[in-house]
């Protein structure tokens, strides 16, 4: 049966008098838990702080599917004062005993007494409340670095799919067509042609090569009317595969001019042969210059990334502002696109360089776009679909980067057309643990880090305006 000198044994309360560890016996109630039983759930009230007395005891948070450890607590320790302390009507975190565990619970009034009679308990509890909560704030923001970094990776592994797939098969399809032009070329080589029309006959290859690279992008009933045309002339000369000619020809941006042109220069028996060539080199020409694209777009993402971390670069240095910005947006791309968020930048272009955390900015601008991208979806999409739908709010789910110069300081905002913050929690919005969003959804540990960043370590300011469909962050940095 627990008595004061059990009570006794636990270091906060080895000062008290035998009459305050009586007081406390009879406002407390003993519970025990088996291993593998929890103790308290994340979002049950939190109504009581706890003393385990024998035993071990594990504190985790849910955050999507995955559970994050947070702290593993031995005998003889205090638990579960954090949300109390913090005035938090909810446990942030669920407790599950590791062993059997003995546990001796107190109600938040009982709690409250204790520490307003009992001077070196207020002084132990405050001192241990400031340890675990640089402890939990420490693991939380490495574990939402991990979460960014796994949402940001999804969807960079995504943009980088489309180009590397599109490269791959322009490749394949390359390796066919130089089967094709191979014997073309051979048999071209073989014709009885005169030095002139030798002569012409590159001068025409490069032609047609250079009026590819400049055509322009027909929309399909012209390029569907053009190709009738080219295939008329082309039956009327009675050449071979008029169809397949034809819609090269078209999209490569030539004319039937260009058709006679070659017809006037060249034996009529060469003319398919000729024609059939120049086609082949045509599609060559375009497949390689799709994989040179496509190896340009996956060496900008590469890029972006690089910028994003600050990679091989120092902590603090003289950075653009709206590199930053600019690659975040690349690397959330993939999210932007996939919930049909439309950015408008505003960006000042006189704005100077300042000297700064890079990456720590970087997670600023990471953390409000993908909270503005998360507080659009919620407001305007249909629950069976992850994309926003138009509604009379929003019709159009949109994020506004603004950049100026204030005074002495280099001025970001960040806004967006959702459903905005509810005025009686706005002034909460930065504290620690604070979130909007549900169980296992968020630490609240996100908009807090940020203020530390901005605040913190940039010696800046971060202010809130929100109302119905009209939501800004706005960030000062001393330049």
């Amino acid at each position: 049966m627990l008595d004061i000198n059990t009570l006794r044994e636990v270091p906060l309360f080895a000062k008290l008098s035998n009459k305050q560890l009586q007081w406390l016996l009879d406002e407390g109630v003993e519970v025990w838990r088996q291993p593998g039983e929890v103790h308290r759930s994340e979002g049950e009230p939190a109504n009581h702080v706890f003393i385990l007395l024998e035993g071990q005891i594990k504190i985790t948070q849910k955050i999507g599917n995955q559970e994050i450890l947070l702290a593993i607590y031995d005998a003889k320790t205090l638990f579960g004062e954090l949300p109390v302390l913090m005035g938090q009507e909810y446990f942030w975190a669920s407790g599950r005993a590791v062993t059997r565990c003995h546990i001796f619970q107190l109600t938040n009034k009982t709690f409250w007494e204790m520490l307003s009679s009992c001077t070196c308990v207020m002084t132990s509890i405050l001192r241990t409340m400031a340890e675990r909560l640089q402890e939990v704030q420490t693991i939380s923001q490495h574990r939402d670095r991990l979460v960014s970094l796994g949402t940001l990776a999804a969807g960079l592994a995504h943009e980088l799919n489309n180009p590397a797939s599109a490269c791959r098969r322009a490749a394949g399809q390359l390796r066919q067509t130089r089967q094709v032009l191979q014997p073309l070329t051979i048999k071209l080589n073989q014709q009885q042609m005169t030095c002139t029309q030798k002569v012409f006959v590159a001068d025409l290859q490069k032609d047609a090569i250079a009026r590819a690279r400049t055509a322009t992008k027909l929309d399909p009933i012209a390029q569907s009317d053009l190709e009738e045309e080219f295939v008329q002339w082309l039956e009327t000369y009675a050449v071979n595969n008029p169809w397949k000619l034809a819609a090269t020809f078209v999209t490569s941006g030539l004319d039937i001019e260009w058709l006679e042109n070659v017809r006037k220069n060249i034996d009529e028996g060469l003319l398919y042969n000729i024609l059939a060539w120049i086609e082949v080199t045509l599609q060559e020409t375009g497949l390689l210059d799709e994989i040179d694209h496509c190896t340009a777009r996956i060496s900008t993402l590469i890029e972006a990334v690089k910028d994003y971390s600050y990679m091989d670069k120092a902590a603090l240095q003289e950075i653009d502002v709206h590199e930053g910005i600019e690659s975040t947006l690349t690397i959330l791309n993939h999210k932007l696109k996939q919930t049909n968020v439309e950015v408008i930048r505003e960006f000042d272009c006189e704005i100077p360089r300042i000297y700064a955390y890079g990456n720590e900015l970087n997670q600023v601008w990471t953390n409000l776009i993908d909270n503005a991208i998360d507080a659009l979806v919620l407001g305007t999409r249909d629950k069976s679909s992850q994309s926003p739908l138009p509604s009379p709010l929003s019709p159009i789910p949109k994020i506004w980067i603004r950049t100026s110069c204030e005074n002495d300081f280099l001025f970001v905002e960040i806004a967006d057309n959702g459903l905005g913050i509810a005025q009686e929690i706005q002034s909460h919005i930065f504290e620690p643990f604070f979130t909007t969003k549900g169980v296992g959804q968020g630490t609240g540990l996100g908009l807090h880090i940020v203020y530390r960043i901005v605040v913190g370590q940039h010696q800046g300011d971060i202010r809130l305006f929100s109302q119905p469909g009209d939501t800004r962050f706005q960030i000062r940095l001393p330049m």
